[in-house]
């Protein structure tokens, strides 16, 4: 049987913009609406069903329940309130949308991002949809002087916990993210966005070395190792919060992109498994096959000393793993695979100087260099 297509689904801004186009909608008609349409940045119609209803005298509230499709996202099922007040009294032609965030909102502490130092973490792109559709909506009648949108998500500060929000510095909630309005499953982009916003908060915090980390072990087994602020020591003494970053499998973007944005060193991070995908030169290390990447290391073995044990290691070995811990940590073994991680690293990211970071599986280092 073949595979169903993925579901797509919708982004926060898509979400907030809805939910804003309904209120405002129902307070311009002074009725209630069940659901409202809105156009998204890339020209699709998209229809919202709106819940929680509420109408004022100068104001009116409703929320959409986000549906993120077949996408894993932590904010699928959220509620996305928007709250609308008209504060003056009308001014036919004109009118200022000043938007606001409010309960499980993030506010942005750090530079580097698309808002602001202060701002409600509301991006550019939801910001524009939500004033389009309040021009829509009012356009038709006599536009108010002032219209105050308000984006709130009940439970947005606990959900924020399962994100990387606090450490690209978006404290209290979520953010309202969005560039077309639509979540494509199992997005990478959703993935890389979040890369180049956190090198971007890196550069802007004075970080001049980033770490760049294949998983959350390798990147705590890093952060003891080198230290954050005045803890630490070597190249970790005084290294910013902000230096430790997440690539996850994309390490090939992830290098590439700090050879766009300026960064000046990269460490790179991770288990001997993952480290030796990248030594043998999977930009996304995925999909690359553990079989294939354990021939490939009985290769370079037998070459570099005809008399190992380790490519015998390899042919009867599972998982790299399983050879790193064979060879009892073998420092020639070692050094082979992060002095490839290197190389194929500095192609990638011509320009920058590289460090290799091989994290052990009881948390301590093995090789950095």
């Amino acid at each position: 049987m073949a595979n169903k297509p993925l579901k797509y689904g919708y982004t926060t801004g898509a979400c907030a913009a809805a939910a804003a186009k309904g209120a405002a909608q129902m307070l311009r008609d002074r009725q209630l609406l069940d659901h409202v349409e809105i156009i998204l940045p890339g020209g699709e119609l998209a229809e919202f069903q709106l819940h929680g209803q509420v109408l004022g005298e100068n104001s009116a509230s409703c929320y959409v329940i986000k549906d993120a499709g077949d996408d894993p996202d932590v904010t699928n099922g959220a509620e996305i309130h928007a709250s609308v007040l008209v504060e003056t009294a009308t001014d036919c032609g004109k009118g200022e949308v000043i938007i606001s965030g409010g309960t499980g909102v993030g506010r942005v502490t750090k530079p580097g991002l698309a808002v602001a130092v202060g701002e409600w973490a509301i991006n550019p792109v939801p910001r524009k949809m939500i004033r389009l559709v309040i021009h829509e909506v009012f356009a038709i009648r006599c536009m108010p002087a002032v219209i105050r949108v308000a984006v709130s998500i009940p439970n947005g500060e606990e959900l924020a916990k399962k994100t990387l929000n606090a450490r690209l510095g978006i404290i209290g909630g979520l953010s309202i993210l969005g560039t077309t309005g639509i979540v494509k499953p199992i997005s990478v982009k959703a993935w890389t966005d979040t890369i180049d916003a956190a090198i971007d908060v890196a550069l802007a915090c004075g970080s001049e070395t980033v770490v760049l980390s294949t998983g959350r072990t390798s990147e705590m087994v890093a952060e003891k190792h080198f230290g954050i602020g005045d803890r630490g020591s070597g190249i970790g003494k005084g290294m910013k919060e902000e230096s430790f970053i997440m690539m996850g499998d994309h390490a090939g973007y992830s290098l590439a992109a700090c050879a766009r944005k300026g960064v000046r060193s990269v460490v790179v991070a991770g288990q001997f498994a993952k480290l030796l995908k990248i030594a043998c030169g999977h930009e996304q290390t995925h999909v690359a096959s553990s079989e294939l990447d354990l021939r490939t290391l009985a290769e370079w073995c037998a070459v570099a000393d005809p008399r190992s044990q380790i490519p015998g290691y390899c042919l009867k070995a599972n998982t790299a793993r399983h050879v790193l811990e064979a060879s009892g940590n073998d420092p020639e073994l070692i050094a082979l695979v992060c002095g490839r991680v290197r190389s194929f690293a500095e192609k990638l990211a011509s320009g920058v100087e590289i460090k290799v970071l091989l994290a052990g599986y009881n948390g301590e280092v093995l090789y950095f260099g």
